[in-house]
């Protein structure tokens, strides 16, 4: 259109946008906003929520919630786009969770009624910060507002509670539901976090009589299940019938599954001959599942192994140096030990903050490894500190 002089219309941006959104190309969408800047176009709500979707999907969330809080042409698709974003987002930054639920009390307060996106949505980031009051509010806000609850719906809310561990409150709306596939998963992926493998066991069973046929997503979520309650031989089982009985393909995660699931069975092994011939070259869920299992039993060998292909993908990650450092200082290799912290101190390595969340009273409360930043933080110590005395005393 550019070189043969036409002149965009209404119409031309907002395609042009959801195609930069499907390439999930920043730079694209950043050069057609340029574009659409000086045209004047942005001034149409359409190219602006196809444009905040575009950044949201391309991974600068902050950039759209930027344009968001400029643009006075906003709408519920605008609010959608937003908190979706924030929320697919917030699976590496919990604070743009925090900020999904933010811009959805925001609707309600400016009167904008909330669409069944934007209510999975938010409660797809209750379930990632484990705000249950929040997502119980969000319930009731459902039942009293909408005059039908659909599968997308009953799936998000079995998600919800299923994810902050209500899993009879999950089921009893999982039972009392119609089901699509979407649904089975929720309920699949919820008994699998919370370790209820013979449950997880008899749904999926349950699933494949009703006629409805599983997919990768439910693979995975039945393979994590078994994994945390030890089910060795039935996961094998599935596994190997997933693409000869299912004609499901396994992709690089399934394999993560079963590497997690026999090393921590200590069948480090079988893990390792399962590795060495997978149809393709294995990444940080295969290796970091072998490497938890050598961690677990005590196998240095397979460790060396598994962590030179996680250096090798991942080589700033610190959390590989420091289990081989814990393996070799259980061990008594000292020369080892030293290099290994030699290594870890002098690359560029990142090292991960553990952190916490606790609800208490309907707030939540964060904590992070080293940061001294809770308002109570004075008095967390002295309590810690009283505790600690407690110990040394009995002790003594």
């Amino acid at each position: 259109m550019a070189q043969f002089s036409v002149s965009p219309d209404t119409h031309t941006f907002p395609f042009a946008l959801k195609a930069c959104a499907h390439l999930r190309s920043l730079s694209l969408a950043k050069s057609l906003h340029c574009q659409a800047l000086k045209v004047g176009f942005l001034d149409d709500v359409f190219a602006f929520n196809n444009l905040i979707h575009a950044y949201c999907v391309s991974g600068d969330a902050c950039g759209a919630h930027n344009l968001f809080d400029e643009n006075p042409y906003r709408d519920l698709v605008s609010y959608n786009a937003m908190i979706d974003g924030f929320v697919k987002a917030g699976y590496a930054k919990m604070n743009q969770c925090r900020e999904a639920i933010q811009l959805f009390d925001q609707m309600l307060f400016l009167d904008v009624k909330p669409d069944n996106t934007a209510l999975v949505a938010v409660l797809s980031a209750c379930a990632q910060l484990g705000e249950l009051e929040k997502g119980k509010t969000i319930h009731e806000y459902i039942l009293q507002n909408r005059n039908r609850i659909n599968e997308y719906l009953i799936t998000g809310l079995v998600d919800f509670y299923g994810k902050c561990g209500y899993i009879d409150t999950a089921r009893g709306i999982f039972e009392s539901s119609t089901k699509n596939l979407c649904t089975w998963n929720a309920m699949l992926v919820g008994l699998a976090m919370h370790g209820h493998g013979n449950f997880l066991l008899d749904y999926f069973a349950r699933m494949v009589d009703s006629g409805v046929k599983p997919d990768r997503v439910t693979f995975l979520g039945v393979l994590v299940g078994c994994s945390h309650a030890g089910l060795v031989n039935e996961a094998r089982k599935l596994f190997a019938e997933m693409e000869a009985v299912y004609g499901v393909p396994r992709e690089l995660k399934h394999y993560g599954c079963m590497a997690d699931l026999l090393g921590r069975a200590g069948l480090i092994k079988e893990a390792v001959e399962m590795i060495e011939t997978m149809p393709m070259q294995g990444d940080v869920y295969v290796w970091g599942g072998l490497l938890g299992g050598c961690r677990m039993h005590g196998d240095i060998e397979a460790a060396e192994k598994a962590a030179s292909q996680l250096v090798a993908v991942k080589p700033e990650d610190g959390g590989v140096y420091s289990v081989l450092a814990n393996l070799y200082a259980n061990a008594e290799r000292w020369d080892d030990l030293v290099k290994m912290r030699s290594l870890r101190e002098g690359g560029q390595i990142r090292r991960n903050a553990g952190c916490s969340l606790i609800q208490l009273n309907g707030e939540t409360h964060e904590f992070v490894a080293g940061d001294d930043l809770h308002p109570l933080i004075q008095d967390i110590y002295t309590i810690l500190n009283v505790l600690e005395q407690h110990k040394l005393e009995a002790l003594c």
